[in-house]
This record gives structure tokens, C-alpha cells and sequence, in this order.
């Protein structure tokens, strides 16, 4: 069978297997895996091993990560660490910036904090504005969420970016930093968007779904600076690791301090025990503010993995899916197909990228599934082929893609309408677009500096 046909066989079984059969993404990857498993070349029970290999491989780079990162999460939560770190942006911003503020915390707050969770601990936030000033309610909820889906698609630790890294060969350092960059004006756009969208369009705040309580503050919040701690602390150490050996290579004049740092930043830097240092960090955090007993600590470690688990094991499948697209040589058709934009800019590749995912997320609803998805199949495109920049950008004109086409399939939409207290109508015309704009600025940005800065 032709592996572009192949291709669009394993497509059609994802997205099937999750909208007609209403499957669970892992399932759905998996038997998507096998299907372009058996249809390969070759001998089918080498193809089912890829399968394994697969996804042992891909689950063994991210799992760590991902479970250190979902304890950060909830311990921060539970300590008050975020709303301390809420409460500093206003007070730095002022309450007449108070979308601003709301944003920038939704920025840096969802470096290591899913996306829902973010929303659900800022929406309050945001009504408490609008009780004081009586206006910009919608401004101050697309704030929020223009901050946190700009750095939830596109920095790591959140499954999607780490997906998207390891399929495409991409050092975790690398990822953070051009993620940070490519997230910055995507999420000022997405801003932008939003006080002009609030000057043309009024959404009143109404009383809270049924099943939606206001979340709880902690009596006490914790220190503004030891509150940043969990967040700051594996970005520095990450992105310290990166940096030296970048300069280890361009900086030929200090090499003997690189060499000297490098054993202690790639220590440090390791992702794991940078993650290890962030979840000590923050427990220690939730200890301050609570003292729980250690039962009380164990549940909310053990409740943070047991959701943390079923991330590692779509995360797993989809780097399955693209290692099966990999074995059935469906890169080669479209290398070929696209050679005259590889010699070129590149950017036939950047298009393709951000359109596949564009089109997976509007059909499947899943920002994380599209990523995983796409990666796999760009991964195999692009192997073994000489690119013009950094594959970082395919990554992130990915991450552009799985934000555009967001609508009722998509549990961020529902997450937007119920917990921001929003109609469905309301949603549609406020939530759909602007996270088409923070996702299509998100590839303009990428083009360019693709361009511009090419990091090869």
C-alpha cells in the first residue's frame, strides 16, 4: 500500500475511533498504531514491535516529567501559591490593568499547571474584578485564557510541548525558550483581541453553573518570592543547561568555564531533578500552609499521579503512532512532495505542520491529541532530512495549529463556558476566536523566526 495512503488510513483511525466510537485518545492512538502497523511494509510483526518500542520510549522520556509536574500543580493550589502569585501582578499592574495582570499571572502560573486548573483558580479572580469596577467582564476572562493556552501549547512541562519535543529530536532547554518567545506576543495578541472583542461584544457575569463552587483560598498565602519558586526554579535550571552548552560551541574564548559548569548544569538541569527540586518546593508550600498529616500529604501526591498517569499513557501512544508512521516510510512520499520548500525557506514544511494540526484539532477537539498526533506524523516526514532552521519551529507551528478550530468537541470550551459563567453562543463568538488568534500568531511568529533566526 502507498504510505501517503497509509497516512490518511492512520488519520481517518484517530479521529474515528475518537468521534464515531468515542473512544479514549490512548485507545484511539494505539489501535490507530496498529492498523499503520499491519499495513506497512515489511514484516507486520516488526511493525507491531515499533508499536512498543514506540511507546516505551516515548513514556520513559516524558513520564517523570509529566508526574512531577501534576504534583507541582496541585500542591501549588493547595498552598495558595498561585493566588499569591495572582495578587502580586496586581498589585505590580494595578487593579486598572487588571486584565493585564490577569493575563501575565495566566502566563506564568500555566508554565506548570494544566490549563483547567489555571482557569478554574482565575475565573474568581476575575469576577471580583468585575464586582469592583462593574465592567470588562469578558476582557477579564479571555485575559486569562489568552495567558494560559499560549503557554499550555507551547512550553514544556505540559504533555503537548513534551510530546512534540521528543518526537521531533528537540532538547527540553530548546523547547522552553522558544516556546516562551513564540508564546509571548501569541498571548499578547490573544490580549489585544480581547479588550477589542469586550468594546464590541457585552457579556454580563451570571450566576455559576450548577456543580461549579467558587474555589477556597487558604487563610494565609504564602511569600511572593517562595511562591514563584516552583515555577521559576525548573525553567532556570532547564534553560541554565542549554545555555552552556550553546556557549560551550560559540564561546571558544571561555571554554574552560563552560567545560567547568557543565557537569553541575546538566546535573541540575536534568529535567527530573529539576521537576524533583520544583515538586519539593512546592509540597513544602502546601506543608506551610496546611501541616497535614502524611496521610493527607500522600493523598495529594497519589491524586495528582493517578491523573497524571492517564496523560503518560496518551502521551506514550502517540509517540507509538509516530513511530509506526516512521517504519512505514510515509516521511520519504513526503519529502519528496515538498522538496522544493526544504531547499528553499522551509516553509512549505512550517504550512504543512500548522494545517494538519489546524485540521486534527477542529475535528477531534484536543489540543494535546492534535499536538501528539501531528508530531508523529511531521516526525516522520522530516527524518533524516537537512532543514533550514531548527526543528523546534515545526513544534511550534504545531502548537499554533492545535489552537485554531476550537468549538464544542473541546473540553476548554466547556471549561470557558461553565466556569466563566458564559452562554454557548457567547463562547462560540468570544473563546473559538481567540484562540484562533493566539494560535495563527503564534505561526506568524514561528515563520519568522524561522526566517530570521534559524538556530542552525
Amino acid at each position: 500500500m502507498s504510505p501517503l495512503l497509509i497516512l490518511l488510513v492512520g488519520m481517518a483511525a484517530v479521529v474515528g475511533a475518537i468521534l464515531v466510537f468515542r473512544l479514549n485518545a490512548f485507545l484511539a492512538l494505539i489501535a490507530a498504531s496498529v492498523v499503520v502497523a499491519l499495513l506497512g511494509p515489511g514484516d507486520p510483526a516488526a511493525g507491531l514491535a515499533a508499536v512498543a518500542e514506540g511507546f516505551g520510549r516515548t513514556a520513559g522520556q516524558l513520564g517523570i516529567i509529566v508526574a512531577l509536574a501534576a504534583i507541582v500543580g496541585s500542591a501549588m493550589a493547595g498552598s495558595g501559591a498561585s493566588d499569591r502569585i495572582v495578587t502580586g501582578f496586581v498589585r505590580l499592574l494595578g487593579e486598572k490593568r487588571g486584565a493585564l495582570a490577569l493575563g501575565a499571572t495566566a502566563f506564568v502560573l500555566s508554565l506548570p499547571v494544566f490549563f483547567d486548573t489555571i482557569f478554574f483558580l482565575l475565573a474568581p479572580l476575575a469576577r471580583s474584578m468585575f464586582r469592583n469596577t462593574r465592567r470588562d467582564y469578558l476582557k477579564y476572562l479571555l485575559s486569562v485564557s489568552a495567558g494560559a493556552v499560549a503557554t499550555h501549547a507551547l512550553v514544556p512541562p505540559h504533555p503537548g510541548p513534551l510530546a512534540m519535543g521528543s518526537a521531533l529530536g528537540v532538547d527540553l532547554g530548546v523547547m522552553i525558550l522558544v516556546g516562551i518567545v513564540v508564546g509571548l506576543p501569541s498571548a499578547a495578541a490573544g490580549m489585544l483581541f480581547a479588550a477589542w472583542l469586550n468594546r464590541h461584544m457585552t457579556v454580563e457575569m451570571r450566576p455559576l453553573a450548577a456543580g461549579v463552587p467558587e474555589p477556597a483560598r487558604p487563610a494565609t498565602l504564602p511569600p511572593l518570592v517562595p511562591a514563584l519558586v516552583p515555577v521559576l526554579l525548573p525553567v532556570l535550571l532547564i534553560s541554565s543547561n542549554t545555555i552552556v552548552g550553546v556557549l560551550r560551541s560559540a564561546d571558544p574564548a571561555h571554554l574552560a568555564t563552560w567545560r567547568a559548569l557543565s557537569p553541575f548544569t546538566a546535573t541540575l538541569g536534568n529535567p527530573g531533578v529539576a521537576l524533583l527540586l520544583s515538586a519539593i518546593a512546592a509540597l513544602l508550600l502546601y506543608w506551610r500552609a496546611h501541616r497535614p498529616t502524611r496521610a493527607e500529604l500522600s493523598a495529594l501526591v497519589e491524586s495528582s499521579l493517578m491523573g497524571a498517569g492517564v496523560i503518560v499513557l496518551i502521551v506514550g501512544a502517540g509517540g507509538a503512532f509516530g513511530a509506526t508512521l516512521q517504519a512505514a516510510q510515509v516521511g520519504s512520499v513526503i519529502q519528496h512532495a515538498f522538496a522544493g520548500g526544504v531547499r528553499g525557506s522551509g516553509i512549505a514544511f512550517l504550512l504543512l505542520a500548522f494545517g494538519v494540526s489546524v485540521v486534527i484539532r477542529t475535528v477531534q477537539g484536543s489540543a494535546t491529541v492534535a499536538m501528539i498526533t501531528a508530531s508523529g506524523m511531521m516526525a516522520a516526514m522530516v527524518h533524516g532530512l537537512a532543514l533550514p532552521f531548527h526543528p523546534v519551529y515545526i513544534a511550534t507551528a504545531i502548537a499554533g495549529g492545535s489552537l485554531v478550530g476550537s468549538w464544542m468537541n473541546d473540553a476548554g470550551f466547556w471549561v470557558f463556558s461553565r466556569v466563566g459563567g458564559v452562554s454557548e453562543r457567547e463562547t462560540l463568538l468570544s473563546w473559538t476566536p481567540l484562540s484562533a488568534v493566539v494560535g495563527a500568531t503564534a505561526m506568524v511568529t514561528t515563520v519568522l523566526l524561522a526566517l530570521l533566526v534559524p538556530l542552525r
